[in-house]
């Protein structure tokens, strides 16, 4: 299937929050440009997957005591199915701003996975609706919530679970949820942390380095980089003393990621970007980050980058346009509203979507220029997804398909 059919992972088919698609609307409310708009009930923050005809969705009932993966059908908006994977009398807590279905599904022909972090990870045909496999047996305290979304490598699927009490990383038989390997954090990083500040949220990406593919994780003390096959520890970059929430990005064969925030010895606390050369063994802190960037704390969007340039919103709501080479800022603008959902990239614009459901279309460059401001009416926090000429927008009710009419 073409890959402008598809948005198959949270940020599109390859982590990479950059769609092909040159054809997808710049302008948009609740009355113009909406192909379609479904309500979805209960509750939930992962982003829409698609493939062909599929949208698949993950929600929970707000007290997260049961759990449900929706496939609506993506020309019409219509339920297709409804399906309840996970029930617990003991949910366990969450923050105020989670839901208990944030993580985002993967997808490819014919199966859909869908995770809820330690409730449950499950693999559903798509042509029936009927779960293939489920398995609820990886535990981890996440204190405030599941976030980590599914990643399909090969015949692999990549599931990280960062509580409290345990860090660590698995990869699945994805035909069959048999475990093919276990990563655990280097626990020589985390010993000197509180409990709070071991949990992370992060999704991991792939890069190719000297014809081996290496999984790249950020968690809250430590970014790893894994031999993906064998999950052995290939090199690590020591960094933070808290959670992280933004996944790591790739373009030209360099690695960036954000910390988890510090404290400095006068009491602020911040967060920094890395730029990492991936090439490395061991441990590479001193000798692979090309350059880092001071921020404020608390990154929970993942930047996109395209040509270069690294777009994204600071916990202080700075927009900002990067440098890859560097780190130096193009330009940066101070905005109204928290920007947590992740922003995309499509046909030469990038978009940034805030909490209020406002998204704000710039165009692609090193120079701020605003193409559009649109608004829809609920909140946000779910990234878009991108395929063929629409964008499937998921507010905290409904989820909408957004196409030039």
């Amino acid at each position: 299937m073409a890959q402008d059919n598809q948005w198959t992972h949270f940020r599109g088919n390859n982590l990479s929050g950059v769609s092909a698609d040159n054809q997808v609307p710049v302008t948009w409310n609740d009355s113009t440009n909406i192909i379609w708009k479904t309500e979805i009930k209960g509750k939930g923050w992962s982003s829409p997957v698609v493939y062909g005809d599929q949208v698949w969705v993950t929600t929970a009932t707000p007290d997260g005591k049961e759990m449900s993966g929706v496939c609506v059908d993506f020309k019409t908006g219509r339920i297709l199915y409804d399906l309840p994977l996970f029930k617990t009398d003991k949910p366990d807590g969450k923050h105020d701003m989670n839901s208990y279905a944030t993580p985002t599904s993967c997808i490819e022909n014919g199966f859909v996975y869908m995770s809820f972090g330690s409730a449950g990870t499950a693999c559903v045909n798509t042509t029936d609706g009927k779960v293939v496999w489920k398995r609820d047996d990886f535990k981890c305290n996440h204190a405030q919530g599941p976030g980590a979304s599914l990643f399909l490598y090969k015949d692999l699927l990549i599931i990280n679970f960062e509580g409290t009490e345990s860090q660590y990383i698995v990869a699945l038989n994805k035909k069959t949820g048999e475990q093919i390997w276990r990563a655990d954090r280097p626990k020589e990083c985390y010993a000197h942390l509180q409990p709070i500040g071991k949990k992370a949220y992060i999704t991991p990406i792939v890069v190719t380095v000297g014809g081996r593919d290496l999984l790249i994780s950020n968690g809250s003390a430590v970014c790893n980089a894994f031999d993906i096959m064998t999950g052995k520890e290939v090199w690590r970059v020591i960094e933070g003393e808290d959670s992280s929430v933004s996944m790591p990005f790739t373009e030209n064969g360099i690695v960036y990621f954000y910390t988890g925030f510090w404290t400095s010895t006068d009491g602020e606390k911040f967060t920094d970007l890395f730029a990492v050369d991936p090439s490395g063994s061991g441990d590479v802190t001193h000798s692979k980050v090309l350059w880092k960037l001071k921020s404020p704390p608390f990154q929970l969007l993942t930047p996109v980058i395209k040509d270069g340039l690294i777009y994204t919103v600071d916990g202080l709501n700075t927009l900002k346009v990067l440098d890859a080479k560097t780190g130096t800022a193009f330009y940066s603008k101070r905005l109204k509203t928290k920007y947590n959902s992740s922003p995309v990239y499509a046909g030469g614009s990038v978009y940034f979507t805030s909490d209020k459901g406002e998204t704000l279309v710039l165009k692609a460059g090193k120079i701020l220029d605003i193409v559009a401001e649109n608004k829809l009416s609920g909140r946000v926090l779910a990234t878009p997804a991108i395929c063929q000429h629409s964008i499937l927008m998921r507010t905290d009710k409904f989820l909408y398909r957004i196409g030039n009419k």
